[in-house]
């Protein structure tokens, strides 16, 4: 409650209870505030908070003033998390709308796969383990590079940070970004990856040749085109011999198909003769198996023939499981299998978008509207500046949300679904290029659905679901005569104990 505000107030207490209720049950503005009042209430939320009663319109006063302290709580959770010369990964996505009053909605390239439909976006700023630290809402139109530069100049100017490594994918950290923010600034330094046209130039340039992974499956390189960076090939075999298996499949399959067009043309009746013909033939063929760059093709009024390109072929197997780690951070600071794995911890920001939209936090729909009648977002603005805050207070609240759900998430991985923290940093170089893999003891997990004490394991949504069921009563009777009233808490089962132990919290009444 502290890292909000020191001094409690009602406010503060009206956010606590919408965070506490986005974890446990996320519910409209309307909902959560029932769910505080007194006659309609359904947990003793509203009373270890002191909310006798909590109106919507209060909620939404409560989600304003939130948002004005949004900037100081963040430069705090960066202060509290991050430090100079610290990992930082961010990366964007999207939440889409059903209606069209949203002054920040507009169309835009749909991560929800969602098309038609009006969307905002928003870049998540976090930790290397995980922890969110900032949230920044786009429009929705807002394409993921141009978010970019605004997050450094916060973690220089507000965060004070000078000395960052950024973490972001290939599409986040391009070499425009590179040139224009990264190079001309001290200090920045990144880890990003080659996109696959990239790494076909390097391989087709033999910069990258299967010879080099025969002892390894990493492997350090430079090249002219990336001066003054380190490139890391790493070679998953498992799935190299898998795309191997798949497009040795794909060309037998059409060999098949374009053989029997090659009989076609060469029978003595009814022979297949005619340039257009036959190409009509043969494309439908390329077009069903969709490998027609690795033949040679040769169609004549009266022949057809065709031949595998060993050139073309021989550049694909190079790069079968190969993907490629760029970064500026030095060696001595940062080593290959170090790198890689940073690269690879860009998965806790999908995690963390997963539990946004999905059933951690639903950070939609948005319960946040205009009056009906009002200014859709791709039309001009009437005044929506309001509204437009509320959508933002609205997603800082979820990213609240969540960074209590993270915390008490590692506190709880013995009795969840997940890898302890300690088992996930003992990693091999092979292990490393591989893709991630969930420890033997979270496998056990997975299959007994019990822990070593034989307790039962929970996701994260159904053990607050099973703490959930610790009610506090209010008791009324008569002793000698005189009417008493006291609480009693429903005595914990082994598995609630073990939770409240694992969060360090002790449950009791006070009288």
């Amino acid at each position: 409650p502290e890292l909000i505000e020191k001094k409690s107030s009602r406010k503060r207490s009206i956010i606590l209870a919408m965070i506490v209720a986005m974890i446990l049950e996320p519910r409209s503005k309307l909902a959560t505030a029932r769910g505080l009042n007194k006659e309609t209430c359904f947990s003793s939320l509203s009373k270890l908070l002191g909310l006798e009663y909590a109106s919507e319109d209060e909620l939404y006063e409560a989600l304003d003033w939130l948002l004005a302290r949004q900037e100081s709580l963040e430069n705090k959770l960066a202060k509290k998390h991050l430090s100079e010369g610290s990992l930082v990964l961010y990366d964007v996505s999207s939440t889409y709308f059903e209606g069209k009053s949203c002054p920040l909605a507009n169309y835009g390239y749909s991560r929800d796969k969602k098309k038609g439909k009006l969307q905002i976006v928003f870049g998540l700023l976090l930790t290397y383990e995980g922890c969110p630290i900032a949230v920044e809402v786009f429009e929705g139109n807002t394409n993921d590079t141009a978010t970019l530069g605004k997050q450094i100049e916060k973690v220089r100017s507000r965060f004070g940070l000078k000395r960052v490594v950024w973490v972001g994918d290939r599409g986040m950290i391009t070499q425009t970004r590179i040139n224009q923010e990264f190079s001309t600034t001290e200090g920045l330094d990144w880890v990003t990856a080659l996109r696959g046209t990239q790494i076909r130039k390097l391989a087709e340039q033999e910069v990258v040749q299967l010879g080099l992974f025969d002892q390894t499956n990493l492997v350090e390189l430079e090249s002219s085109s990336y001066p003054g960076e380190r490139l890391i090939a790493c070679r998953n075999p498992i799935l190299a011999e898998a795309n191997q298996i798949k497009r040795e499949q794909l060309l037998q399959a059409t060999e098949k198909e374009l053989n029997a067009i090659v009989a076609a043309t060469n029978r003595e009746k009814r022979a297949l003769i005619g340039a257009d013909k036959i190409g009509l033939r043969v494309g439908k063929v390329i077009n069903r198996y969709q490998v027609g760059k690795f033949f040679n093709l040769e169609i004549t009024q009266r022949s057809f023939s065709y031949s595998r390109k060993r050139d073309v072929l021989s550049v694909e197997a190079a790069l079968d499981g190969l993907y490629v780690i760029r970064t500026s951070v030095e060696a001595e600071t940062l080593d290959a299998p170090a790198t890689v794995k940073t690269y690879k911890s860009l998965s806790q920001v999908e995690q963390a978008f997963r539990a946004y939209k999905t059933m951690d936090l639903k950070v939609r729909p948005i319960y946040h509207h205009l009056e009906s009648g009002a200014t859709p977002a791709r039309f001009p603005r009437l005044g929506n500046a309001h509204q437009e805050n509320r959508v933002r207070a609205h997603v800082f609240l979820c990213m609240l949300s969540y960074y209590v759900e993270w915390h008490r998430s590692q506190a709880l991985a013995p009795i969840l679904f997940a890898d302890e923290e300690s088992e996930q940093v003992k990693l091999t170089t092979t292990e490393v290029v591989a893709p991630s893999q969930r420890s033997k003891k979270a496998l056990s997990k997975a299959r007994k659905k019990k822990t070593q004490d034989k307790l039962p394991v929970h996701s994260f949504n159904t053990l607050m679901a099973d703490l959930g069921t610790i009610t506090l009563n209010t008791i009324n009777t008569k002793l000698e005569g005189k009417d008493i009233t006291f609480e009693k808490i429903t005595q914990a089962t082994l598995l609630q104990q073990k939770a409240l132990d694992l969060l360090g919290i002790s449950v009791f009444c006070t009288q």
